[in-house]
């Protein structure tokens, strides 16, 4: 199960670092537009507030993999960040899109659950 653990997380992370590119770097280019259903107008006067958004879920990938490097002994690490992505998928479903309940809440539930099996 540690081995399962270390997997989802890590996935986690990377998809954090994906999220942070999309924000902070193609926020206003067609791969970010498309990901987040913007409007070019729209992302030009969003995009000092993707950036960020995009280094807050560097943070939390930062934090993730840190936790997954320091393996059993990072599980802390894993579960405060875990808690983290799960409180804002939470209210990122919540108040801007449903989808970010399955992208970002549902993945972090499956990983804190592993980490706590493993």
């Amino acid at each position: 199960m540690s081995t399962a653990a270390h997997i989802v997380v890590a996935l986690i992370g990377l998809l954090h670092i994906y999220i942070l590119v999309l924000e902070m770097f193609l926020w206003t280019k067609p791969a970010g537009l498309r990901a987040f259903g913007q409007t070019p107008q729209t992302a030009e006067l969003t995009k000092v507030l993707a950036a960020n958004q995009g280094l807050y879920n560097g943070f939390l990938a930062a934090g993730l993999l840190w936790g997954v490097w320091l393996g059993p002994a990072g599980n802390a690490i894993k579960v405060f960040f875990l808690l983290c992505v799960l409180v804002a998928g939470l209210y990122g479903a919540a108040t801007a899109s449903r989808k970010i309940l399955f992208v970002q809440a549902v993945p972090a539930l499956i990983g804190l659950a592993l980490v706590a099996l493993s």
